[in-house]
C-alpha cells in the first residue's frame, strides 16, 4: 500500500496530524470523510501521526534498532546522537552507557535536547546504566542524571538500559523526583525483581528473552497488565510473533493483548 492510500485509509477513522514535506513539518489537518486534506507545496507525504494516538496502530514496538515501515505496527526506533537518521518516522534518541565518549558529550547532549523538543521524537533512551561497561560507573551515573533531566524539561518518557544496577537506577529515580514515565527494556530478571521495579514505578518490557528464553513466561504473566511492553529491540523476529507468544503466555488472543498495550501507550505516551 502506498503511503498516500495508506494515509486515506486512516483518514477514515480518526482526524489525523499529518507530518508533510523532508523537514519534519507538522501541518494539522481536521479530516472528515476525507474532504479536507492539505499538502505541503511537495505534495509528498512521509508519514502519519494521529490526534487520536496512533489510530491505525495494531502492533507497539517500544524498541527496536530497525525500522520496518508496516502500515500496522508503530515503532519506537532507536537513535543515538551522531548516528541520526532523519527519514525514521517516530524514534527515541539518547546516550548509551557502552557509548559515552567524554570527547563529543557536550555535542550529544545538545543533539539530544534538541531532538526531544520535536514531536516525532517519542522518548528519551535507550540510556542507562550497566556494570559491564569500560566507562567509570560514576560518569554513566552523571550521564544518565542529565539525560533525566531533559527528559523532565521536555515530559517525554524514557526508555532505560540496565545490567547489574536496578537498585542504582531505583534510586535515582528516587533522589531525582523523576515524574515521566520510565521503561525498562529487554527484561530478563527474576520475579523478585519485576515485582521491586514496578512497585519503584518502572513499566517493564519484554522482547528478545522472552523468545529465547521460556523460564521468563512466570515472571511476565506475573507483571500487572498496565505495567508491560513489548519490543524486539535487535532480533529478527516481527513484533507479531512476540505479541503472539505474549498472549499465548496470559492465555489470551492476541486481539485483547493488543488493547492492553494500546492501553498502555495511551497513558504513558499521552503528551503525544
Amino acid at each position: 500500500m502506498s503511503a498516500f492510500c495508506h494515509f486515506l485509509a486512516l483518514a477514515k477513522s480518526s482526524p489525523c496530524l499529518v507530518k508533510l514535506g523532508n523537514r519534519s513539518l507538522f501541518i494539522w489537518a481536521k479530516i472528515w470523510n476525507i474532504n479536507t486534506i492539505y499538502f505541503h507545496k511537495d505534495k509528498k507525504l512521509c508519514g502519519i501521526v494521529t490526534l487520536n494516538y496512533f489510530c491505525a496502530m495494531q502492533f507497539f514496538n517500544l524498541h527496536t534498532h530497525q525500522f520496518t515501515n508496516q502500515s500496522d505496527v508503530l515503532e519506537l526506533v532507536n537513535q543515538y546522537p551522531q548516528e541520526f537518521d532523519a527519514t525514521i518516522p517516530f524514534y527515541s534518541i539518547g546516550i548509551h552507557p557502552l557509548y559515552i565518549y567524554e570527547n563529543r558529550l557536550e555535542q550529544d547532549f545538545q543533539i539530544v535536547d534538541q531532538k526531544l523538543a520535536l514531536l516525532e521524537c517519542l522518548a528519551l533512551g535507550e540510556c542507562g546504566l550497566d556494570k559491564r561497561s569500560e566507562t567509570p560507573f560514576e560518569v554513566q551515573q552523571s550521564v544518565f542524571e542529565k539525560q533525566l533531566a531533559l527528559a523532565e524539561k521536555h515530559q517525554k518518557p524514557v526508555v532505560i538500559h540496565c545490567v547489574a544496577a536496578f537498585q542504582e537506577l531505583i534510586e535515582i529515580k528516587k533522589r531525582m523526583k523523576i515524574t515521566v514515565p520510565m521503561l525498562i527494556h529487554g527484561f530478563s530478571k527474576n520475579e523478585q525483581l519485576a515485582q521491586q521495579v514496578i512497585e519503584a514505578g518502572f513499566y517493564v518490557s519484554f522482547g528478545k528473552n522472552l523468545l529465547r528464553n521460556p523460564a521468563l513466561e512466570s515472571v511476565f504473566t506475573s507483571v500487572p497488565n498496565d505495567r508491560f511492553f513489548l519490543e524486539t529491540d535487535t532480533i529478527e523476529e516481527g513484533i507479531q510473533g512476540v505479541y503472539a507468544l505474549a498472549a499465548k503466555y496470559k492465555n489470551i488472543e492476541v486481539e485483547e493483548l493488543q488493547k492492553m498495550v494500546n492501553a498502555n501507550f495511551k497513558k504513558v505516551f499521552k503528551n503525544r
